[in-house]
């Protein structure tokens, strides 16, 4: 079967200071890191060897899941010095594939969560004939993406970037950021330098006659670049709504981890995940979040659609929407953080001293 390359190279910025300490991939979502939910994926559609390109925070993969028996893979590692963009990064761990040159190779992004069928988009690689095939989703704004408009084949015709005017907008197809490259396409990518499969190797290789094909997935399909985009992404593993066979207990309304300690009269909804040995204390409310482990809720602090890190405290009474606490900081009691608040890791808010209201 298939063998796959994982990048996860990115600095995840767009997500501090969730990122301060851990790599994007490695960030807890629905109780494991996120990267365990994409391996686990892989491994159900078959792929038995992945390489995963690392940069930033590198030596904290390696550590969390060794060679990968634990989730019956062959896991490899190749970290790069400096930032080499998609293509290079791609190029930089050729090396280490078994794939003769017609054979393909599955490209991951280790942001993205999706219900992709890989099987699927492998088989319609092969059928197809492609060079490189591109996992395509729809989306109601293409603005900030790039586009991807195909022929009644699926036969991709072009590569936008992403679009300004309502002419631009000639689909509303998008790379979906999953690929599956024949491997000769990855021995034929510039060597040493930095390339963006985007923006320079797959409009190269349409310029120069060679057949893209695009697959329309339109299952689950969601980019966790902001904090508000990994929180949902989280509850929707809980949820169900998002496909994962490593989400560690059952789907539903809520997921508590060993060792948390739940106090009376709380509520746990939406798809919270409350990471293991936190402690929640009573009648607090907590929807749609996430709570990692050793973390500190104490009663009455009601949470919507936020995401609490490691160690941190959350004093009583205290209202977060939308927040990102940083890992082992301190919000006192009786604050209302609301709308993409962001409080640095180790940081403190004594009590009663930010609101986004009047306190009456």
């Amino acid at each position: 079967m298939t063998e796959a390359i994982l990048l996860v190279g990115g600095k995840g910025t767009r997500l501090r200071p969730l990122t301060v300490h851990t790599p994007k991939p490695m960030v807890p979502a629905a109780g494991v890191p996120f990267l365990t939910h994409q391996l686990a994926r892989a491994r159900a559609a078959g792929v038995e060897h992945i390489v995963l390109a690392t940069s930033y925070l590198a030596e904290v993969f390696e550590p969390h899941f060794g060679d990968g028996s634990e989730l019956g893979l062959h896991l490899e590692y190749v970290t790069e010095d400096e930032p080499l963009g998609t293509g290079g990064a791609i190029r930089n761990v050729a090396s280490r594939l078994r794939s003769a040159p017609g054979e393909p190779v599955l490209i991951f992004n280790g942001d993205i969560l999706t219900g992709l069928d890989i099987r699927a988009l492998v088989d319609n690689h092969r059928t197809t004939g492609a060079d490189v095939s591109l996992h395509l989703t729809r989306v109601a704004d293409p603005r900030a993406f790039g586009l991807v408009p195909t022929d009644p084949s699926g036969r991709v015709t072009a590569f936008l970037e992403k679009p300004q005017t309502p002419e631009e907008i000639v689909t509303d197809q998008i790379n979906a950021g999953a690929y599956v490259f024949n491997r000769s396409v990855i021995d034929g990518i510039p060597a040493g330098r930095p390339v963006s499969v985007e923006r320079e190797t797959f409009p190269n290789l349409l310029a120069a006659g060679a057949h893209l094909q695009g697959m329309v997935d339109s299952t689950y399909w969601l980019d966790l670049g902001t904090p508000q985009a990994f929180v949902r992404g989280s509850a929707d593993l809980v949820l169900g709504r998002a496909p994962s066979p490593a989400v560690p207990g059952r789907r539903g309304e809520r997921l508590v981890l060993e060792g948390a300690v739940i106090g009376e009269g709380t509520k746990l909804t939406g798809g919270t995940s409350i990471g293991a040995r936190a402690r929640i204390g009573a009648d607090a409310r907590i929807d749609g979040s996430l709570v990692l482990d050793g973390a500190v809720v104490e009663d009455g602090a009601v949470i919507r659609d936020s995401l609490i890190g490691t160690g941190a405290t959350i004093g009583a009474r205290t209202v977060l929407d939308g927040a990102v606490i940083g890992d082992g900081a301190t919000v006192g009691a009786d604050n209302e953080l609301l709308h993409g608040a962001r409080v640095w890791c180790s940081a403190r808010i004594p009590a009663a001293s930010l609101r986004f209201s009047s306190d009456q």
